[in-house]
């Protein structure tokens, strides 16, 4: 909680910064009364911080919302991280411990796309191409992204219709919305051919202080996934901690 009872230098940027994170993730903004509910600060200090950030279009104002402005976007892609650059490493790492696929998605609208891969030596192996755009809701890097996210911005961002991939494919969020609660609690997600026919996988998502959301993942044929699930957890755990500790 921020409290508004320190004039400091310090609590002005701390109030402030409490302001634009209650926009996170709400691509149809808040209104004041929002704002200040979510915030825990009064009214008058929330009006105050926002007239004074949308004076840097740090926060913009349409049909008495707020939202997140254009200067954030110009600041955040000023930072040129080379996330691909920086991951690549650590999935190698991966890829020799387990000898499976390992792959470096990115969030885009309502699918993860795949930007790297470190393929899996053996004969009978999960490859996708660089470039693949893959649904949220019915893969391991999907709903690791999911997990991360407000459940407004999830709703919003599966409100389109479903397709059912194969018998395993979770169809509502009725279903999703309990192993999105169990990803959040234990930090990797899990898709039982929920995909693809004979291909499991196992997810978890990067923090890497910039606008864009990224995940691992690990995908592998169903054949081997019970005997394996254990280590490939644990160990796509440690990779994601050791890629966003990087940043």
């Amino acid at each position: 909680m921020v409290r508004d009872n320190d004039s400091s230098g310090t609590q002005v940027i701390a109030r402030a910064a409490a302001v634009l994170k209650t926009l996170e993730g709400e691509s149809k903004g808040l209104t004041i009364a929002e704002i200040t509910r979510v915030s825990d600060l009064p009214r008058t200090t929330v009006q105050r911080i926002v007239n004074a950030l949308q004076a840097q279009q740090l926060v913009v104002t349409v049909d008495g919302r707020i939202r997140l402005g254009p200067t954030l976007t110009r600041l955040a892609g000023s930072t040129h991280l080379d996330v691909i650059g920086i991951a690549r490493p650590h999935l190698e790492i991966l890829n020799r411990q387990i000898d499976e696929t390992v792959n470096l998605s990115v969030l885009r609208g309502n699918h993860a796309v795949l930007v790297d891969q470190v393929a899996s030596g053996r004969e009978l192996r999960v490859v996708s191409a660089v470039g693949s755009a893959l649904p949220l809701y019915c893969t391991a890097h999907g709903k690791a992204l999911l997990a991360e996210m407000p459940d407004r911005e999830i709703e919003e961002r599966l409100s389109g219709e479903w397709e059912r991939k194969t018998p395993s494919t979770v169809s509502s969020m009725a279903e999703l919305w309990p192993q999105l609660a169990s990803i959040r609690q234990v930090g990797v997600a899990f898709d039982e051919e929920e995909h693809l026919e004979g291909v499991d996988g196992v997810g978890a998502v990067l923090d890497t202080g910039t606008a864009e959301r990224y995940a691992i993942s690990v995908a592998l044929p169903s054949v081997r996934f019970a005997r394996a699930q254990e280590v490939i957890s644990e160990k796509i755990h440690f990779a994601a901690t050791a890629i966003s500790a990087c940043f």
